[in-house]
């Protein structure tokens, strides 16, 4: 029997090529951040105090579940955005959230933590997704999850969009649950950064402009993925491993 070869359309390959360029892009991000702190990511939770690291994944879970909850009630309120303008807000949020140091950055975490929870949902919802089905909902929370603006990752990452799943509301605040460890991490970095001394407001508006932007650029390549293979009628398995392979080919050249 012949094998048949598996050819994808011109047009699927554009729209892969975008994908991948809108992921490099977002990685971008954080090297501009630690250019401006002028530290390393894996140093920055090591300023925090200790008592502060310990509640971290706490806190952190809390500030999700919640945002579960507000993101999706304000949809009901305030429209979706263009994404310049919520990285300018999100910006400003962290302006305030660094003047006092610490103290005013874990106040304005909670807040923050909605605002790029509502940007992920505003982004699925362009891509033609419903972001009051739970299992959207779900994909929201793990886009959340993947690597932070100051994670290098070159792809490897990928692998939480290929996940197929049928799920109810229970079932998300159960991947809540689960997904606070790494997201604590995440998050513990855009902490310590805004208390980065002498910066205080300038560090916390450049952390939150990061992170908006790199959430906004990642929930593009998850649910623009979800919507080609929709589109395209292909697996999103094989549409993730090709677009994986378009990142790996950059980072070698």
């Amino acid at each position: 029997m012949d094998l048949i070869e598996h050819t994808t359309p011109p047009d699927v390959e554009a729209k892969l090529d975008a994908l991948a360029e809108r992921y490099r892009r977002a990685g971008g991000y954080g090297v501009d951040l630690l250019n401006l702190i002028g530290g390393h990511a894996e140093n920055l939770i090591d300023r925090l105090p200790k008592q502060v690291r310990g509640g971290l994944e706490q806190a952190t879970e809390r500030a999700l579940q919640h945002a579960v909850k507000a993101a999706h009630e304000s949809r009901s309120v305030v429209p979706d955005q263009k994404g310049w303008l919520n990285s300018a807000v999100g910006a400003a949020m962290g302006a305030v959230g660094g003047m006092g140091g610490l103290p005013t950055a874990l106040a304005e975490l909670p807040v923050t933590t909605t605002l790029l929870l509502r940007v992920i949902q505003g982004v699925a919802k362009e891509h033609g997704f419903d972001p009051a089905e739970p299992n959207v909902q779900f994909d929201c929370v793990r886009v959340f999850s993947s690597a932070g603006p100051l994670e290098a990752d070159d792809g490897a990452d990928l692998g939480f969009i290929s996940a197929r799943v049928t799920l109810t509301g229970a079932a998300v605040h159960g991947l809540v649950a689960r997904v606070s460890p790494r997201l604590a991490t995440v998050l513990g970095q855009k902490l310590a950064a805004q208390t980065v001394p002498v910066l205080g407001a300038v560090a916390g508006a450049a952390t939150n402009y990061a992170y908006t932007s790199y959430y906004q650029e990642i929930a593009h390549v998850h649910f623009g993925l979800r919507r080609l293979a929709v589109d395209a009628d292909q697996p999103v398995e094989r549409l993730v491993e090709q677009l994986r392979d378009r990142l790996t080919e950059k980072t070698v050249a």
